[in-house]
């Protein structure tokens, strides 16, 4: 079972690189994008993805505006050869320039959602902390992620009417990750599903001179599981720097947060979280919500466009909601990212603050799965 890049010296088994070293079913290899305006009036999320052992290949392309309507492009296919070919329906994601460029295209359909999007690197890649999560004896997930920041450029159309996107005013942040995770339909037999206690944060954040990688998982008692926290120096969109000098990159301490709750939810307010340089010096950065988006628009978990789903031969479709009327308390949605104002002293950038909050956490008063904070 070959394919063109069995020509290259890429090997890491003695097999060709159609087969996977491991027979985990849940083995996928993601690419991963948001794109927002810096005022907070669209934010686009982007995923696409191979899994190879549930022989599917999907994608979507999400948008959220000012008024809060979103809509949310899906596409599948069935994938049973070249996994380099990266394509679902009318979707198909163009490694342009590794590390560099990316082109995302929806060409034009019935739904009436099109978009041709080129994302342009403007920092080196930096690879993330491994996640390694056990239940018994069994590993859940295991998994490897590079994070790159930068700027977008395109459009996306729906229903005829047309978003037009600069690369001068639209931020981005883009993850590449593989491994395996919870993906798919649920297993038989004994599940083995997300933990219920979850409590994720992550915060990229682009300023005028540089941008900042803020992320963590806490257990209920707040201890953290991971953790990280850097400082990427910034390049011209357009330059020839190297992408893979990842010692650009200043590794410091995600330091402690305070974050605010709306009552009766846990959507976040403004909130804090504190940066610690080497030199023991913090800076806190405050953010402050202008709009949300929910990541089920790409897929998370989606009860019918969820990330690995089997969806026959070939399968597409568009969906719409507007933010204001979900039920924020519902499971589906408590997977957030929030457009922030930041601000650190007399600076002012424009990032994402991303939140996946289930179960307890005892320091903010969160208790069962679900419930939700009163103040």
């Amino acid at each position: 079972m070959l394919i063109k890049y069995d020509d290259y010296p890429l090997h890491q088994t003695a097999e060709p690189l159609s087969f996977i070293s491991t027979s985990e079913r849940n083995f996928y290899a993601r690419y991963w994008y948001n794109g927002y305006d810096f005022d907070g009036d669209f934010y686009i999320g982007i995923a696409f993805a191979a899994y190879p052992h549930r022989e599917v290949m999907d994608g979507a392309v999400s948008i959220v505006r000012k008024d809060g309507s979103q809509f949310s492009f899906h596409a599948s296919r069935r994938l049973t050869g070249d996994r380099t070919e990266l394509y679902a329906g009318p979707m198909r994601h163009e490694i342009v320039e590794p590390m560099r460029r990316m082109r995302i295209v929806v060409e034009e359909n019935d739904t009436g959602f099109s978009c041709d999007l080129t994302f342009h690197a403007n920092t080196v890649v930096h690879e993330e902390p491994a996640d390694h999560v056990r239940q018994g004896v069994r590993t859940v997930a295991q998994m490897k992620r590079f994070s790159q920041f930068g700027r977008w450029e395109g459009h996306v159309t729906v229903n005829g009417e047309r978003q037009e996107v600069s690369a001068a005013s639209t931020y981005g942040t883009r993850d590449r990750s593989w491994g395996w995770r919870w993906t798919g339909e649920p297993d038989t037999g004994v599940a083995r599903d997300q933990p219920e206690q979850f409590f994720w944060l992550w915060a990229p954040i682009h300023w005028e001179d540089r941008c900042t990688h803020w992320g963590q998982n806490e257990y209920a008692d707040g201890a953290r599981w991971k953790q990280f926290a850097q400082v990427f120096p910034t390049h011209p969109v357009h330059a020839g720097f190297d992408t893979l000098r990842q010692e650009e990159v200043r590794e410091i301490i995600c330091g402690p947060h305070r974050l605010s709750f709306i009552p009766g939810t846990r959507l976040l307010g403004t909130s804090e979280i504190d940066m610690i340089h080497p030199d023991g010096r913090t800076e806190t950065f405050t953010l402050e919500p202008l709009l949300r988006y929910h990541m089920l628009g790409t897929g998370y978990n989606h009860p019918e466009w969820g990330h690995g789903f089997y969806k026959g031969e070939e399968a597409y479709a568009l969906e719409h909601w507007n933010v204001d009327d979900l039920d924020v308390n519902a499971p589906r949605y408590l997977h957030i990212q929030h457009v922030v104002r930041a601000t650190c002293g007399d600076k002012v950038g424009v990032g994402a603050l991303e939140q996946y909050i289930t179960g307890p956490h005892d320091r903010y008063g969160l208790t069962g799965f679900l419930d939700p904070y009163q103040g």
